[in-house]
C-alpha cells in the first residue's frame, strides 16, 4: 500500500509541475504578445512586465516531517524591478512633448530563452507521467 501511495504521489507531483509550467508558458505567451504595447487599458503606462511565481505544495509524512507533494503556482505578478525601455520617436502617437515612447518592460530574446525552458521542463514532466503510466501498466500486469 506504502508503494502504491509514493506511485501515485510522484504522479501528482509531475501533474502539478504540468499545470505549473503550462501556465508558465501562457504568462510568457502574454509578455510576447505585449511587447509593444505603450498603454494598456485607460492608462498612459505601457505593459508591464507579468512574472509567474511558484511554491512546492508540502504534505505531511508518517514520520511527521514535511515533503514536496508537487508544485504550485501562488501569482502572478508584475515585474516592477526592469525598468521601461524609452526610444526617441516623435511621430509616436504615446510620445511625450520630447518625443520620448516609454516601451513596455518586456524583452522578447529573454522571454523565448524562458519559454524554451519551461517547454523543456514541461515535457520532461510528461515523460515523467509517461514512467510513471508504464509501471503501473507492468505492476497490474504482473498482479494478474
Amino acid at each position: 500500500m506504502d508503494n502504491l501511495k509514493k506511485l501515485f504521489g510522484g504522479m501528482r507531483i509531475a501533474a502539478t509541475a504540468l499545470r505549473a509550467e503550462r501556465s508558465r508558458m501562457d504568462v510568457i505567451a502574454q509578455n510576447i504578445s505585449n511587447a509593444q504595447s505603450t498603454r494598456v487599458g485607460n492608462t498612459d503606462e505601457p505593459y508591464r512586465r507579468q512574472v509567474i511565481n511558484f511554491a512546492p505544495i508540502l504534505d505531511r509524512a508518517t514520520n511527521g516531517k514535511a515533503e514536496v507533494a508537487g508544485v504550485a503556482v501562488t501569482g502572478i505578478t508584475e515585474d516592477f524591478n526592469t525598468p521601461f525601455e524609452e526610444i526617441h520617436d516623435p511621430s509616436h502617437p504615446d510620445a511625450n512633448a520630447d518625443g520620448i515612447v516609454r516601451m513596455p518592460n518586456v524583452n522578447t530574446v529573454r522571454e523565448m530563452a524562458d519559454l524554451i525552458t519551461a517547454v523543456r521542463s514541461y515535457e520532461a514532466n510528461l515523460k515523467v507521467q509517461k514512467s510513471f503510466e508504464q509501471m503501473m501498466a507492468r505492476a497490474i500486469r504482473l498482479a494478474e
